[in-house]
């Protein structure tokens, strides 16, 4: 049986003192005349009603009832005589389940339905009796199972006379008076499993207005179809389609989730804000991070959920872990005495006896908006990070709380449905501005938790982490990193999810962070993080925020807020009109609600068939008038029709649904649903799928991914698992070392770590001792935390750049400058004078000429000295360093390679990494202690050596034409291949293996997200219009990525084998088309617009790679040979390898068509010459254009009058890039820019080139074109 869809209603429950005991009462009653107390009763379950109410029995038993549940074949359950004694049960979150079965009619109770604690939770202050009528009211209920999964409850009360309940009830043969009033209490609980608050008030609201006329033999026909009515309502998937349906006399509204991962907010966000003081709020968030034992009290039972679900929203993407009941009934207060970390809800009566009765409760009074201990009135509890509160508060008070203010200007409505939207559309605003502003809160606490993580090793350095948080807060995140809150907020970064903590903390990294977050070198911040104020919008005027917050705070600027600060004493926060959540929201779309048809009798099966063909025909308009353009929204409506093709029994119906969304957008893609779906086919109806390619196509998928899920299966526990860094207990051999190093978050590239390795055992067995490793980490960390603490004077910080950072600072020596300590930066070496601090420079390692080991006369004694001569200076510069003459001598020349090198290859990464080496041989040197510490370091000395063995000089010609060098690699433990280039105007996309994409900024050349598309390798990419980036993967997909949103939701899945080209033309009445092709042979031409595919053919050749269109006719390139075809695929000419290439290994790599000159170009894999053709004389080659020291070509790219080609040098194997002449077919510049072979090449604006490169490199090279 196929898995039906969850939808709007669970179970609807009515509850109520039993029929005996209001019968009892009332006979007290009617007898005495008056009662001096009412009594308290025991509410039980009377009515339980659970979809689906109607089904067609069938021969079949693959049969699906209709309605929008999971459970299957449920009846109403109604209490026709007090059959128990209610058992009142003490546990809210998880009560035995109750059966209720022995002495009821049509009984059938879903195990997940807890009967015995709904009385209570539905009657949290006792079911009261009244002599009057009492006003409705609502409540909500959260509860949760054994797993952590919650269902969502909303509560009616209303009174009903006892009379018309007991309606033809006979008192001694006579009926009874009816002047003695006495009014009970019923309950009507909705219960859903998602927490749609508003909407379920609303249908009660509704219900009650049906309930209030009915008479007691309509009541129960009454609730029955109420709730009938409700299971018949589908939930709106993920994004901007709302659904609405009409109760009568109101249009309720179900807003849909923003995203896959986002919850269902379906309430008032800014309660919280209207109970409490900014500071008291942050007080209660800080009790929720660090997981307090927590209890909430209020008069209004409504309240407390109300604002304890609006407090956890708050924390998202966050998620509560522990025991939460946010309504206690009087009965289960015992709950307060759990020793675990809990949030609950009280009734603000029972304040006082809590206070005294238990211990360690934080107690929030919701009505007068204070917060206190049970042991005190204060709390001692660290606070939220101050930096992130003030942001946090300077937002919040420019919200606009009330909407009476925002709509004074509008007349008075006529029609409550109209006010309502109005309402709904100002709420919706407020909570996305509330959202972004909360959102923000948390990514400021937790910014930079991903600089201490090892993916591959899946290890948090906590200790690392909290070295680089401002003191005074180290005690609140000692306290949150314990929690399990933070754990799972861990789990999912280690997983490298995508939610919105990750792109919020992307976006709002300022330049310099993404840079540093680009290199490799340790986290220390620039000097002038260090030591002026750059956070101005966080700080307060006596300039707290100190030098550590500055390495993980965003530079948030509002340039707003310095107006706001002036206004904020003397004008109420109301009236701002500044937009709260400036810079940070993101382009808001616009929403779409659905009206489903009008509710037909849902007790009749037929009549609810023909409800669900109204909803797929108004499906289909709404499907047909939406254009091409809005894909996002006709994802949304394939995936409402194919929910209600689902219900309806029209499985094949609903799997084409589901393939359109699939293609629209994979992201709200219901893959256990379909699964079901499929595995519930009969087997016509299989046959039938099997004769329709695209559902055929579908099928297979479904059965790729549960076969990709078995094989994962086994790494779940991996991807659950989050380790602490911790030092290493015994010896480690190297692959132990390395993985130990790498998890310590030192170094991640294994060659320095393989140098490590070295030198820490020279001398010794090849292992590292645990008591080595130990000294050697902890002087690596003292070094770093000392150059921390390094605080430069205004005199001093105005010689260097702003990113300059002190990683070296030696002690107080004599040098031939002063006395003074030597700073070590990455750009320079300078003099910090003694006495009053100043600034003498030493040498940029640019300008070195010689560093050398000398020595210095001292009385009679020759000191050993660090001796530089530097270009342009006559003197050298001596400093008397003794002891740690040598290893300065080593930093320095290391240092001074390292610029070298980066200066010649235009790489900064060999800056990076000479750092590194540095930094190591002073940890190294200062870990050993023997006389070997010097010659240990010098295993480190990797740049320095290399220039000693090997020839650094690059070429001029490549030193004038290369301009900059990217490492897409820098996070990696090894290099990867580059295998696809792609400029778009302002970005370079970058794809590496597995289907990692990076996107860099053309401007800056920093790298500005990462996505994954799939797991295949990719072969190729193309800008197809303004937003779309087209991917073909080894996966026979064809992946599309938004350039706005970044963000892959569309795919085209019609290829067999993998895809291996693509192109963009236009066709007639400037239509757009593009066509891919794949390995087998395939061609399809797809519309752009709509992303169907227009037509299909299959060519015979030896593995498709290319596929260009040019003058009306399209040419295909195969590995041995190359294909003009007219546009209908029939083919026109066959060009084959040249006669000299036959029978060799040598295939096609690349082709490139010059229509202006009438010219084709072609390269091969293993040959070291270019081939020119004659497009209208295609029997051989005119031209052949050998290319010096060549063994093959993999790429070519025109640009000006040039064709660059890109392939691998015959004796050393480098890479290398060749500027050919088109006019006069010779070779212009020979460039060596790579140590692999240049895979890929792709040109910005036709004034740069970028080459990527094989592996053994894994490095984009940017080149000027002249």
């Amino acid at each position: 049986m196929a898995e039906l869809p969850s939808g709007l209603l669970e179970a609807c429950v009515v509850l109520g003192a039993s029929s005996d005991k209001l019968r009892e009462v009332y006979q007290q009653l009617h007898q005495q005349g008056k009662l001096t107390e009412l009594p308290l009763l025991e509410a039980e379950v009377l009515q339980v009603h659970i979809p689906p109410f109607v089904s067609k029995e069938t021969n079949s038993s693959q049969t699906i009832g209709p309605a929008f549940s999971r459970v299957q074949r449920r009846r109403s359950f109604i209490k026709k005589r007090r059959d128990r004694t209610a058992d009142a049960s003490h546990n809210g979150e998880t009560a035995n389940r109750s059966e209720a079965s022995s002495a009821t009619e049509d009984i059938s109770v879903p195990k997940d339905l807890d009967l015995i604690a709904l009385p209570q939770l539905c009657f949290p202050g006792g079911l009261q009796l009244a002599n009057e009528q009492r006003e409705d009211c609502y409540h909500f209920l959260v509860f949760t199972d054994l797993f952590g999964n919650r269902t969502h409850g909303v509560v009616a009360q209303y009174y009903r006379s006892v009379q018309s309940c007991q309606e033809g009830a006979i008192q001694n043969g006579h009926r009874l008076s009816s002047k003695c009033r006495l009014y009970t209490p019923f309950a009507v609980c909705v219960i859903s499993k998602f927490p749609y608050y508003n909407a379920l008030r609303d249908c009660l609201s509704c219900l009650l207005v049906q309930l209030r006329p009915a008479r007691q033999p309509d009541f129960e026909e009454t609730m029955k179809e109420f709730s009938a009515k409700l299971s018949l309502v589908p939930l709106p998937p993920p994004g901007q389609l709302h659904v609405s349906f009409s109760l009568r006399p109101l249009q309720v509204v179900l807003p849909s989730k923003e995203d896959q991962d986002s919850p269902v907010i379906d309430l008032d966000l800014h309660l919280p804000f209207l109970c409490f003081t900014h500071l008291a709020l942050l007080q209660v968030l800080s009790c929720l991070l660090q997981e307090q034992r927590l209890v909430f009290f209020s008069a209004d039972w409504a309240r407390l959920t109300l604002v304890a679900e609006s407090l956890l929203l708050y924390l998202k993407p966050l998620s509560w872990q522990q025991p939460y009941v946010p309504v206690l009934a009087r009965g289960m207060l015992d709950f307060l005495m759990a020793p675990t970390a809990f949030l609950m809800g009280c009734h603000i009566s029972h304040f006082e006896e809590v206070a005294a009765e238990t211990e360690d409760l934080i107690l929030v009074n919701v009505d007068d908006g204070f917060i206190q201990s049970s042991w005190s009135e204060t709390i001692n509890l660290p606070a939220i990070p101050l930096a992130a509160a003030e942001c946090f508060v300077s937002r919040v008070e420019c919200l606009q709380l009330h909407y009476d203010l925002e709509m004074c200007h509008l007349g008075a409505g006529t029609d409550a449905n109209v006010l309502r939207c109005q309402r709904r559309d100002w709420q919706r605003r407020l909570n996305t501005q509330i959202q972004n502003i909360c959102l923000e809160l948390v990514v400021n606490i937790f910014r930079g938790v991903q600089d201490f993580l090892n993916h591959e090793h899946r290890v948090f350095n906590s200790e690392e982490f909290l070295r680089t948080r401002e003191p005074t807060d180290q005690s609140f995140y000692k306290k949150v990193l314990e929690t399990h809150i933070f754990h799972s907020f861990l789990r999912d970064r280690l997983n490298r999810k995508q939610d919105s903590f990750s792109r919020m903390e992307q976006n709002t990294r300022n330049h310099a962070q993404k840079n540093r977050a680009m290199t490799e070198s340790p986290r220390r911040p620039p000097m002038s993080e260090l030591t002026r104020n750059g956070y101005s919008s966080y700080a307060s005027p006596d300039n707290r925020l100190s030098k550590r917050l500055g390495a993980s705070m965003p530079n948030l600027e509002l340039p707003t807020m310095d107006g706001v600060t002036s206004i904020i004493s003397s004008r109420s926060a109301s009236f701002r009109k500044i937009t709260p959540d400036i810079g940070l929201k993101s382009l808001q779309k616009a929403v779409k609600v659905f009206r489903l048809p009008e509710f037909p009798p849902p007790l009749a099966y037929h009549y609810v068939q023909n409800y669900y063909n109204d909803m797929i025909a108004s499906l289909g308009r709404a499907i047909t008038a939406t254009p091409p353009e809005e894909s996002a929204l006709l994802a949304r409506y394939h995936y409402l029709r194919g929910l209600v093709n689902t219900v309806s029994n029209k499985r094949l119906d609903a799997l084409e649904d589901f393939q359109s969304l699939y293609k629209t957008d994979s992201d709200i893609f219901p893959s256990q649903m379909v699964k079901s779906l499929v595995d519930s086919l009969l087997e016509a109806e299989r046959t039938q799928a099997d004769r329709r390619p695209e559902l055929k196509r579908l099928i297979c998928r479904v059965k790729r991914d549960q076969e990709r899920e078995r094989q994962q299966h086994g790494n779940e526990h991996e991807e659950g698992a989050v380790k602490h860094f911790q030092l290493p207990k015994k010896y480690m051999q190297l692959d132990e070392f390395v993985k130990c190093v790498q998890e310590s978050g030192i170094v991640k590239d294994q060659g320095t770590i393989h140098r490590l390795f070295d030198a820490l055992t020279v001398g010794h067995q090849r292992q590292v001792g645990p008591e080595l490793f130990r000294v050697f980490y902890t002087i690596w960390k003292e070094t770093e935390a000392e150059a921390q603490e390094v605080c430069l004077p205004t005199s001093v910080l105005e010689h260097i750049e702003p990113s300059e950072c002190v990683f070296k600072l030696s002690s107080s020596v004599k040098t031939s400058r002063g006395v003074g300590k030597i700073a070590m930066t990455q750009r320079r070496l300078f003099l910090l004078t003694d006495g009053r601090p100043g600034y003498m420079e030493v040498a940029q390692y640019r300008d070195l000429e010689e560093v050398k080991v000398s020595s210095a006369p001292f009385l009679l004694l020759r000191i050993p000295s660090l001796k530089l001569r530097v270009r342009g200076r006559k003197e050298a510069f001596e400093a008397n360093l003794k002891t740690e003459t040598e290893l300065w001598n080593l930093m320095v020349k290391e240092m001074w390679a390292g610029r070298n090198m980066a200066d010649q290859h235009k790489d900064p990464q060999y800056m990076q990494q000479a750092l590194t080496n540095a930094l190591l041989m002073d940890a190294v040197v200062g870990s050993l202690q023997s006389n070997k510490a010097i010659y240990a370091a010098s295993k480190l000395a990797h740049f320095d050596r290399i220039k000693m063995e090997v020839p650094m000089m690059v070429p001029k010609t490549t030193a004038e034409t290369l301009k900059h060098k990217i490492n897409p690699s820098l996070e990696l433990t090894a290099p990867q291949a580059v295998d696809v280039l792609l400029y778009t105007p302002g970005q370079l996309w970058v794809s590496v293996g597995g289907g990692k994409v990076m996107v860099y900024d053309a401007s800056s050349w920093s790298l500005t997200h990462t996505c994954h598309v799939g797991n295949a390798r990719l072969n190729c990419m193309l800008g197809v219009d303004k937003d779309q980036v087209w991917m073909g993967s080894e996966d026979s997909v064809i992946y599309i990525i938004s350039m706005v949103a970044m963000v892959c939701n569309r795919q085209l899945t019609e290829h067999r084998a993998e895809v291996t080209g693509l192109a963009v033309d236009t066709e007639k009445y400037s239509q757009k088309v593009a066509y891919s092709c794949s390995a087998e042979g395939t061609v399809m031409v797809w519309d752009v617009s709509t992303l169907q595919v227009k037509k299909n053919f299959r060519l015979s050749c030896d593995r498709l790679q290319t596929v260009y269109s040019c003058n009306g006719m399209l040419w295909c390139c195969s590995r041995e040979s190359i294909m003009e075809l007219w546009r209908n695929g029939s083919l026109k000419h066959r060009l084959n390898l040249p006669e000299q290439q036959k029978g060799s290994a040598t295939t096609f790599s690349a082709i490139l068509l010059l229509p202006e000159r009438e010219e084709l170009w072609s390269v091969c894999v293993d040959s070291g010459e270019v081939c020119i053709w004659h497009i209208k004389d295609t029997a051989k080659p005119f031209q052949r254009v050998a290319l010096q020291d060549c063994t093959g070509c993999y790429c070519m790219i025109k640009v000006k009058n040039q064709v660059w080609v890109g392939g691998v040098g015959r004796i050393s194997t480098k890479g290398k890039v060749y500027i050919l002449d088109t006019e006069r077919h010779q070779v212009l510049k020979e460039l060596h820019g790579h140590n692999d072979k240049v895979t890929t090449l792709c040109s910005a604006e036709d004034r740069y080139i970028l080459s990527g490169a094989a592996k053994h490199d894994g490095k984009i090279a940017i080149w000027k074109v002249e």
